[in-house]
């Protein structure tokens, strides 16, 4: 397995030939695609702009999106419709006729990053060079469906991609290949995907090449070291304000774009768009307003330092700077978040 580390300030240049599909991939692959929202886009991309052939895209079913839910095109089927790549989008893998379909398109490889659903074992070994992962974490840590937003609300100072072969256990398979990154205390879980998102395109098309001219080792994960990314739910953005301020802090910038931080005053929720760590304030407790006015909102924490909200959304409201929400509204220090 290879792994490189990334200087977030000094981003890695790319040479003609890399942009090609890599100096020395040689064979020019079939490729079948599967992925659905944002984060696959660039991988996508980079395929799409490479020697290889993208022969097809698996991606989910339109569904109805956003607060009027209009069915709108995903991210990735976008793509494919104005790249005008042949899209498959199945309701479930298990259908005969998306199995019919699959083989028709006689992939070498098939690629995958965020999906979405769990590939039936048949398919994993269907291509002549099998089925890989473009994954959002330093595997074995941080297995499932929200790899980067479970690293940020642990805490995590680093995180990465790793290119891992699929096997039928989740998230188990040997790896090929990982890029090594930091995570800035302030950054939010959209920012830090964009950027593994970039990052996952060209170590995917590096292990692309490498699996043709058969240089890569598959390292086997050591599952005793794995630890367990589960999907977010609305339940995760409960604030406890009991907790120290990194912690919640960690928790609020983890959850955003979705599902957020929230807390409540009195009957009314309240949600939490951005935050910073702020001062020590040793006299009040945990969920206390101690400080309102033209610089902002802070709130006392469990380890008695205080969260400086920055951006704060009423539910049903518009999101708003502090000091703009707080121009609004009567909320006066010694108030209790809870």
């Amino acid at each position: 397995m290879v792994t490189r580390r990334t200087d977030r300030q000094r981003p890695r240049l790319l040479t003609a030939a890399h942009n090609r599909g890599g100096p020395d991939s040689g064979e020019r692959l079939r490729i079948v695609f599967f992925g659905t929202p944002s984060f696959a886009v660039p991988t996508l991309e980079r395929l799409l702009d490479s020697t290889h052939a993208v022969v097809g895209i698996v991606t989910q079913p339109d569904r109805a999106r956003g607060r009027g839910q209009k069915v709108t095109l995903a991210p990735v089927k976008a793509l494919a419709v104005a790249r005008e790549v042949p899209i498959l989008q199945p309701e479930r893998l298990s259908q005969a006729d998306f199995a019919a379909a699959f083989a028709s398109l006689r992939a070498d490889l098939a690629v995958v990053a965020a999906y979405g659903k769990i590939l039936p074992e048949w398919l994993l070994g269907a291509p002549r060079l099998g089925t890989i992962n473009v994954h959002a974490s330093l595997l074995p840590k941080y297995r499932g469906a929200a790899p980067i937003h479970r690293a940020i609300m642990a805490g995590e100072t680093a995180t990465g991609v790793t290119i891992m072969r699929i096997v039928k256990a989740l998230d188990a398979g040997p790896m090929l290949a990982r890029v090594v990154t930091s995570i800035g205390p302030d950054e939010t879980s959209v920012e830090v995907e964009r950027h593994l998102a970039a990052l996952g395109a060209d170590l995917l098309l590096e292990s692309v090449g490498g699996l043709i001219r058969g240089g890569l080792t598959e390292t086997p994960q050591n599952d005793s070291e794995a630890t367990f990314a589960g999907r977010l739910t609305r339940e995760d953005g409960l604030v406890d304000w009991t907790r120290p301020v990194r912690a919640v802090h960690d928790q609020v910038r983890g959850l955003h774009p979705w599902p957020h931080a929230f807390t409540f005053l009195d009957s009314a929720r309240f949600i939490l768009h951005r935050t910073r760590v702020g001062d020590h304030e040793p006299l009040a407790s945990p969920g206390m307003v101690v400080h309102r006015g033209s610089s902002g909102l802070a709130v006392v924490c469990g380890d008695r330092r205080l969260l400086d909200v920055l951006e704060i959304q009423a539910e049903g409201r518009r999101v708003m700077p502090a000091h703009a929400f707080l121009a609004g509204y009567a909320l006066e220090p010694g108030r209790r978040f809870r």
